[in-house]
C-alpha cells in the first residue's frame, strides 16, 4: 500500500474515532441533565415551567457540541486539507 492510502485509511479511523468520542459524552451529559431535571421536577413541581425551559435551553446547547463534532469529522473525512501534502 502506498502512503496516500495509510494516509486515508488512519484519517477515516481517527475520524471514527472522534466521532465515537464527540457523541459519548455529550450522551452522558444529556442523561445527566435530564436525570437531574427530573428529580427537580420531583422535588418542585411547580417549577415545572423554569426548569422544562431551562432543560431545553441546556439540552440544545449540549447538543450542539455534538453537530459540532460531526461538522469537523465530516470535513476530515471529504475535504482532508493535509491530503494535499501526500499529492505533491
Amino acid at each position: 500500500m502506498s502512503d496516500i492510502h495509510w494516509f486515508v485509511i488512519i484519517s477515516t479511523v481517527a475520524a471514527a474515532f472522534a466521532i465515537a468520542l464527540g457523541i459519548i459524552f455529550p450522551a452522558i451529559a444529556m442523561g445527566r441533565a435530564i436525570s437531574q431535571a427530573l428529580e427537580s421536577l420531583a422535588r418542585q413541581p411547580e417549577a415545572e415551567k423554569s426548569i422544562s425551559r431551562t432543560l431545553f435551553i441546556g439540552l440544545a446547547m449540549i447538543e450542539s457540541l455534538a453537530i459540532y463534532v460531526l461538522v469537523i469529522v465530516l470535513v476530515i473525512l471529504f475535504r482532508n486539507p493535509l491530503l494535499e501534502y501526500f499529492l505533491k
